[in-house]
Order: structure tokens, then sequence, then C-alpha cells
């Protein structure tokens, strides 16, 4: 994409000209286009054509700077697009230079014009109208060689608006209901439904019940300073911890009744038998002693043993590797939303702190009275802001209340909650891997066939890019 700028020449045409086409920034000359005129008598032709005007404002040309993404375009590709802007714009009409600068880290073009026409000695009408016919152009232009425009209905920056949107307003309390709805259907205990909470980003505190524990269960947002209550008077009658209990054990009873568990062992497993694999018999070393496959049938007993007393039963096992694997769902889904967050709240940091640092130099070309000498003096920094500003709007923020340190405060909030998702995720994904050997081991222990589905007990391994 490219970003537009424009001002009037009321009194030095000749250096403004000299400026634009200085050898040095223009490839000793060969990026230099004119219509109308030559650079060596542009401020005499234009000289001419003013004077047969009889408008008597004192502007004897404009100079209109296009500049593109640094990367985007190469140089006689930003030249090519300049001359056509100016054909564009000024039909014909008016004469014209345009220049493509290559000394900057940013391709631009300067466009200087005579502020009258060769047709009818009218003179260029600059206002908001104008300019934003240029804009126009300008995106056009962009279109036609594959350049990248920004559409209002597609702003960059949309994700952490909404996000900053939603922490500035009542919608979270609606969203902290409808994620403690979603994990008591899912939660077969109190506890499994706090894990399922944390795992979508939330912190708790009085969670606990009995004598000297908080009177209140409190949630907080990764995107809020302040926990809110599980009170009647916060969120209502259906969201205190007593009732989420039994809103839990409620649902729990109306389901049918699982097997019986295994008794468990009224010694403890000495060794930790159950993070072991079983030893496969069927090797011919197995076969041809016996005394081997005993110890081998022996170890093999040991470890079903263990995963089966640790886990209670197979069919509670298999609800804790679904219930973790919801948590690890969920995690993984609030993360890549978090890394996408910060992502576009990075750019606006990068773009707001551009716009803040050449933001005086802006302010100082408004006020000066030679406004393209001190663009010659200024180029750079004036570059700089504009195309920040134009990026800023673009994302949809508000200039005049532009809050650098919020945004840093809510760029380091949002990566502490990705470090949060990130252990939960991680956390969750180990312990699948736990519980899906256990089950393994048992189902091939018993000669049983598998009930949780191989995409159900391993979540995708995406840690890498996480």
């Amino acid at each position: 994409m490219a970003y537009t700028k424009i001002h009037a020449i009321t009194a030095t045409v000749n250096k403004a000209v000299d400026y634009i086409c200085s050898p040095d920034k223009t490839d000793e000359g060969i990026l230099i286009s004119s219509y109308g005129c030559s650079p060596e008598t542009a401020a005499y032709d234009f000289k001419f054509a003013l004077s047969k005007t009889s408008q008597s404002d004192p502007n004897k040309a404009y100079h209109l700077i296009q500049s593109f993404l640094p990367g985007e375009v190469s140089y006689k590709e930003a030249h090519r697009i300049g001359t056509e802007l100016a054909d564009r714009l000024l039909e014909g009409k008016y004469s014209y230079i345009v220049s493509t600068h290559i000394d900057r880290g940013h391709v631009h073009n300067h466009i200087i014009f005579c502020a009258a026409d060769n047709i009818s000695y009218e003179k260029y009408h600059d206002c908001r109208k104008s300019y934003y016919h240029i804009r126009r152009l300008n995106d056009e232009l962009c279109r036609e060689h594959n350049l990248s425009v920004i559409s209002p209905s597609g702003q960059r920056g949309r994700k952490y608006k909404e996000w900053s949107a939603d922490k500035n307003s009542s919608s979270w309390k609606s969203r902290l209901k409808a994620d403690i709805d979603d994990a008591v259907k899912a939660a077969g205990s109190f506890e499994v439904f706090l894990e399922l909470i944390r795992a979508k980003g939330y912190e708790i505190k009085g969670e606990a019940f009995g004598e000297g524990s908080l009177k209140y269960i409190s949630f907080r947002p990764p995107n809020r300073e302040r926990f809110v209550r599980g009170s009647t008077k916060s969120l209502g009658t259906e969201y205190t911890k007593e009732h989420i209990r039994e809103r839990i054990e409620n649902r729990v009873l109306e389901q049918p009744a699982k097997r019986t568990p295994f008794p468990k062992r009224r010694k403890p497993v000495i060794k930790d038998y159950s993070a072991r694999s079983l030893i496969d018999t069927s090797e011919e070393k197995f076969q041809n002693s016996s005394g081997l496959k005993h110890w081998a049938d022996i170890e093999n007993l040991k470890i079903a043993a263990a995963g089966y007393s640790q886990a209670g039963s197979i069919a509670e096992l298999e609800q804790q590797i679904a219930v973790k694997s919801s948590a690890a769902k969920t995690a993984r889904s609030s993360l890549v939303e978090t890394e996408h967050q910060l992502k576009d709240l990075g750019e606006i940091i990068k773009y707001a702190e551009q716009y803040k640092a050449n933001r005086i130099f802006h302010v100082r070309y408004q006020k000066s009275k030679d406004r393209d000498a001190y663009l010659r003096r200024h180029e750079t920094e004036l570059l700089l802001h504009d195309g920040a500003e134009n990026m800023l709007r673009r994302m949809g923020i508000d200039l005049k209340n532009l809050d650098l340190d919020k945004l840093r405060s809510d760029y380091d909030a949002l990566y502490s909650k990705k470090e949060t998702l990130q252990g939960t995720y991680k956390s969750a994904e180990k312990e699948i891997k736990a519980f899906s050997r256990k089950l393994d081991n048992l189902n091939q222990y018993l000669g049983r066939s598998p009930q949780v589905k191989n995409s159900d007990k391993k979540i995708e391994n995406t840690s890498n890019s996480l």
C-alpha cells in the first residue's frame, strides 16, 4: 500500500524542484519524469501559466508525496505508479515533475505540479474533497499493481480492538457465565470444573469449602485487574460455588451408573509401574525361555494392576482422558486467539511509538510559514509520522486519546495470559499421554477393544508452533 501527503508551495518553486531532482536521491536523475515542462525550466514554465490566471491566491505549485511500505515495491515500479497517479489526477491539464527518491529506507515519490492549468488557467482547488480523490486514485493504483490496500471493512488490529472493547464493557460477565456453564456441562466433579475454567485462562480463588474458607468463589479473567465474585449480586444465584457444585452433582446423578470400580490394593505399589508400557511377550526370546516369559507376565500384571488401581476403573480412566482433552483443546484455542491479539497489538505499538516520536515535526510543519522548506529539512521524520498516522487510523485507533503506556500494559497482560495458557496446555497434554498409556496397557492386557478414538486420546502436537 501507499499513503499520500500534499501541501501548497507559495514561494520557492525552484528550490523545491532542485531538491526533488537531486541526483543523489534519484539514481543520478534516472528516476525523474515530467509533463508540460522540464526539471531545468519548471519554475519558468509554472510562472508563465500562473501569469495567465486571474485568481489571486498565493499558491504557485503543489507538492504531493506518495510513500510506500518498505520492501513492497521496487524503485522502477514506484516511479511508474507515481507517474500514473500524476496522469490520472491532473488529466493532462497541469505541468508536473515526478521523482522517485531512493536514499531512504522507504521508497517514495515527489510530484510537484503547477497550481494553474495550461488549458483555461484555472487554479487547482486543494480541499478535503480533492485530497480524498487523491487517496481513492492512489488505492486504485495499488490494487492494479497488486500492492496491499487496507480497507475500513477489513481493519487490522480488529482482534485487539475486540479484546480491548470487551475488557471495558459489561459483556465480559456474560462471557464468564457462558464459560462457567460450558465447564459445568463437561465436568464430572467440582475439581474437574475448576481445571476446565483455568484452562480458559481464568484465575480462581475461594474455591475451597469448609471452615476458614472464603465465602465466595471469585474469578479473574486474564484481561482484567480485579476478581468478580460468584455471588447472587454479581453473577446470579446459579453461579455461587455451592450452586455450581450442586449443578454438577445433579447432572452426574442423571447419567447412567458406571461400572463398579476395581478394588484398590491394600498395600501401596512400591514401584510406579503405571509409567511403564507392557512388555511384548510375543518376541522369540520369551517363547524360548519359560522363565523369562513367566517374569514378563508378572511384570505385565504389575503394570496393568498399577494403572487400574490409580484410575479406579477403565470408565473413569476414559473420562479423565476426555476431560484432559477438552481442557487441552480449550487452552490451545485460547492460546491461538491470544497470539493473534499479541501480534495485532505489537504492530499497533510499533506505529504508535513511531507516531509519538515524530509528532513534534508534524506540528512544526503545520505552523511553518514555508512548509516546503521545512519538508526539505525534515522529510524523513514527516514521512514516518504520516505513515504511522495512516496505519493507526486504518486500524481504527483514536489518535486523540492514544495512550502508549496503556497499550504496553495491555501487551504485558496478554503476554502473561499467553504464558499461563501455554503452561496449562503443556500440562494437559502431558497428562493425556500418561492416561492414554495406562489405558493402552489395560486394553492390551485384557484383550479389550479401545473405546476412545486415537484422535480423542492424543491432541495434535503443535507445541513447537506455540
